[in-house]
């Protein structure tokens, strides 16, 4: 069906193409020739870097979808069949031209999609670079009538290509008469185009603007000490401009810049438009081999369309001086590119910019890249504009190795925060400074009792002058980082920490008139888990900054006890009467220890064992309990139904949601986070099978129970007592069921984190979570029904076998003992929800409760005991043997 539906497209097209003349539209460009055989030649491989047309008002920019024109952009698309002709050097190609933009628009009855698709056949002329095409489109018209667009495609292609020679220029145009309806008005395309992906060596580029020394076409920069600036490494310049690919810095401009007036390298602008704040550098490909880079450098604010104007764009070369430490980029306008862009050319390559990476950061300045911008034209000329500082956004440490830090406010914390040798609980630990445990996220919190809050993350940047670099995969693999030099130290440490926020709150905005985003510097003592430091906020006005903050963290013990948190604030050292001043902000953080990972996958271990085991002797008792109906026959009467039929509804509940879960696709998440996802799926569906296996068990036993009594009128007066036994452990179990729905709604009512806006959905989750562990110990209390049939019918028959009760009490008490353990061995669970075995959210685990319900469990089966052996209503033994 492909093929055919492919077949078909390619048949209407030539039919389509057919119907208009090609020699009589392009004859005089590139004359048409008979094609031969398929040809492996291709088109010069250009990728479109900016891009521009003009005209085609009539289906491109009409009054329906104005609001949209200058988001719209093309795509000149040629196909990969290709053909020899009769005339060397010419080649029929296929071609698309597509005009896209965002949305739908509705006319008349149709719904019109923004993309227009012109499909074309052509020759190119591989010696001229001309190409000329013939083909079509369907568009609606602004009527909503469904038109016909034929036109002709005329291009001129740049074959050995420089920074003067990078450009397609041609036009698209109507083979409509001008009163036709189908008539558009021509388009003229414009391309700036690069010879392939910028990291790979371009053989058929030429570098013409850097191709002497770096003084000769760099002169008039500000000067760099080389001590100043970081050094690439040998090979590595085409790999660092790939990590900084489309980097967007922020402009800064001099006090006297507020038009575009001498401001800005930018012409055709009015003096009354606002500068641009934002400067991208793509760099579009690189020379490893000559030391040099071509740069596409983009003028404006957010996001920048391919559609982009060329009067706020340049061109440029750059090349790395290694005595300087510093690339210079010599940078072009585009000309004649305003009205028509027929006589568009890149012109004018008087600009000039400089970048360096910075060798050193401090608390005020932490900028990956620094740079300037700046003209060799003289005050008179025109064209001529201030110099233009510019920084990096993204300051990120990873670009060029060999990052270094000044401490400078270190003195002022030692005098804020005397760290004297405090008394601490002997053997506590805490996270070491080459870990990766230092990194944190935090809740940030108004003290004012506001509930304003904001959600941030604190990452460590260095320790003393070491790089503090996170690896990316430490959370799902618990790698450590790896520091130069020696970790053995004595006393509190140097440490710097970014705070940058990733969910933020109004609130939070106005107490800081910003965001909350904090470089600080301080000490941490790794004896103590504590940090004290002295940070910098920026503020939203200019570029100015706040550095009068005390921050303060506690990091809980790794082997602590209790739920570990850390605890902190963040405070104002101003007077109240500042204008900068706000009342301190409380900190509370969650950090998952490496250590304690390890230690949760340890004990994720241990859990899938114990469920197995746990399972498999469910089973395994449940048997022994149907061979023993077998062997004695004459005891099944005397078994309680009900109890069968708790169990059984007590197994299928949770088979239930785990069959819900299986084909809903969840996946704990905390599993797979552990690295422990596949074995924990084998384990499940093992646990399953089990499940089902104990399932089909307690209704063969239920059978047997209930076929043994059916028809048999001596036994009246056990289904008298079943009766009253359902009837009242129905009784107690709904009793308890009110009471912990009631106390769960208590809960509800008193917690604080739940949103308005899914306080129903919250509300309902919690609901299901209390019936599941009700259900549990419901299970739990599995010989209730049995003990109230033996005191209604007064039974001496030992129903049950010993290995059955007692064995079935064993699994039961199993989890309360794993959980028990559990408090003292594994006390903080970091990874809430990673649960295999005693899983809070199936049943009520807690000390108390285990204790509580361990002493129930135990409590039944002796009453078992005792009833089997001295009578039904006996529940336990005086000390001469006899019933109490």
């Amino acid at each position: 069906m492909f093929l055919s539906l492919c077949t078909l497209f390619s048949a209407t097209s030539v039919s389509s193409s057919s119907s208009i003349s090609y020699s009589h539209h392009c004859a005089s460009m590139v004359p048409e020739s008979t094609p031969t055989t398929p040809s492996t030649t291709t088109l010069p491989y250009v990728t479109a870097v900016l891009a521009k047309y003009t005209g085609g008002d009539r289906i491109l920019h009409n009054t329906n979808i104005s609001s949209e024109s200058e988001k719209w952009y093309f795509r000149f698309l040629p196909t990969q069949n290709i053909f020899e002709t009769n005339t060397f050097g010419v080649y029929k190609i296929e071609a698309s031209l597509i005009f896209k933009s965002s949305g739908f628009y509705y006319h008349g009855n149709h719904t019109r999609r923004n993309s227009l698709k012109f499909a074309f056949d052509g020759f190119w002329s591989q010696h001229s670079g001309k190409l000329c095409m013939i083909g079509s489109a369907s568009w609606y018209s602004n009527g909503g009538n469904l038109i016909n667009l034929d036109a002709v495609l005329k291009l001129n292609y740049p074959m050995n290509l420089t920074i003067f020679n990078s450009l397609i220029t041609g036009k698209l145009e109507s083979l409509a008469s001008l009163k036709d309806p189908n008539y558009f008005e021509p388009v003229s395309l414009f391309e700036f185009v690069s010879s392939g992906y910028y990291q790979y060596s371009s053989s058929n580029y030429q570098y013409s603007l850097v191709s002497g020394k770096f003084d000769s076409y760099c002169r008039g920069g500000i000067d760099i000490p080389k001590n100043q600036s970081l050094g690439l490494n040998q090979g590595l310049l085409c790999h660092t401009m790939n990590s900084g690919q489309n980097d967007v810095f922020n402009l800064e401009y001099l006090n006297e810049c507020s038009s575009f007036k001498n401001c800005t390298p930018l012409v055709g602008k009015d003096d009354n438009d606002e500068l641009p704040s934002e400067m991208t550098l793509n760099a579009i490909q690189c020379s490893e081999e000559e030391h040099k880079v071509q740069y596409v450098i983009k003028f404006g604010s957010g996001y920048q369309y391919l559609a982009l104007d060329p009067n706020t764009a340049l061109v440029g070369e750059g090349s790395w001086d290694e005595k300087k430490n510093q690339l210079c980029i010599v940078a072009c306008r585009f000309l004649n590119s305003t009205d028509s862009l027929d006589n568009a050319r890149v012109g004018d390559c008087s600009i000039r910019l400089s970048l360096w990476y910075p060798a050193f950061w401090t608390i005020r300045n932490r900028t990956s890249i620094l740079g300037q911008i700046w003209t060799n034209k003289t005050a008179n000329e025109s064209g001529y504009f201030n110099r233009i500082t510019f920084r990096s956004r993204d300051n990120s440490m990873a670009a060029v190795p060999g990052l270094r830090y000044k401490y400078t406010v270190t003195k002022k914390v030692r005098k804020l925060c005397p760290f004297n040798k405090p008394v601490t609980k002997k053997g506590n630990r805490y996270p070491k400074w080459n870990s990766n445990d230092l990194a944190f996220h935090m809740l940030v919190g108004d003290s004012t009792g506001n509930h304003s809050w904001s959600w941030s993350e604190a990452t460590p940047s260095f320790f003393n002058d070491q790089n503090y670099v996170l690896n990316p995969f430490s959370t799902p693999t618990f790698d450590t980082i790896e520091f130069e030099g020696k970790s053995a130290h004595h006393g509190p440490l140097n440490i710097t920490y970014a705070i940058s926020p990733y969910r933020t709150s109004s609130a939070t905005s106005v107490i800081f008139n910003s965001t909350l985003d904090i470089y600080s510097e301080g000490l941490y003592d790794e004896d103590t888990g504590r940090v004290c430091m002295v940070g910098c906020r920026k503020l939203s006005t200019g570029e100015s900054m706040d550095c009068k903050l005390l921050l303060k963290f506690q990091f809980p013990p790794i082997n602590a006890k209790e739920e570990g948190k850390i605890r902190g604030s963040i405070k104002s050292t101003r007077e109240e009467t500042d204008p900068l001043y706000f009342k301190h902000l409380e900190i509370t953080g969650w950090v998952f220890y490496k250590e304690e990972a390890k230690r949760s996958v340890q004990r994720l271990d241990l859990e899938m064992v114990m469920v197995l085991i746990s399972s498999t002797l469910a089973c395994v008792f449940l048997g022994l309990q149907i061979l023993y109906a077998k062997r004695n026959p004459q005891v099944l009467p005397f078994v309680s139904l009900a109890m069968f039929l708790f169990l059984i509804l007590g197994h299928m509940i949770p088979l239930v949601l785990e069959l819900e879960a299986l084909f809903q696709g969840n996946q704990n998440p905390n599993h797979v986070l552990l690295g422990s996802g596949g074995w924990v799926e084998v384990n499940n569906f093992v646990v399953r099978a089990l499940t089902v296996v104990a399932f089909l068990l307690q209704l063969r036993l239920l059978q047997l129970a209930f076929s043994a009594r059916l028809g048999n009128e001596n036994y009246k007066a056990l289904w008298v007592a079943e009766k009253k036994a359902l009837f009242v452990s129905t009784t107690l179990y709904t009793l308890g069921l009110l009471f912990v729905l009631f106390l769960g709604t208590r809960k509800q009512n008193h917690s604080k984190a739940i949103d308005s806006s899914t306080s129903v959905v919250h509300h309902i989750h919690y609901i299901r979570r209390d019936l599941i562990c009700y259900g549990g110990l419901v299970l739990d209390g599995f010989l209730l029904p049995q003990i109230l049939f033996n005191i209604f019918q007064v039974s001496t028959k030992n129903a049950l076998s010993h290995l059955f009760y007692i064995g079935t009490t064993c699994v039961r008490l199993l989890p309360r003992t794993y959980d028990l353990y559990l408090t003292q061995s594994y006390p903080r669970l970091q990874f809430y929800g990673a649960y295999i075995f005693a899983n809070p959210n199936a049943d009520f685990y807690s000390t108390i409760w285990d204790i509580v319900i361990s002493h129930g469990v135990v409590k039944f089966a002796g009453v078992i005991y005792f009833q089997q052996r001295l009578g039904g209503r006996c529940i336990s033994a005086d000390t001469e043997g006899g019933c109490l």
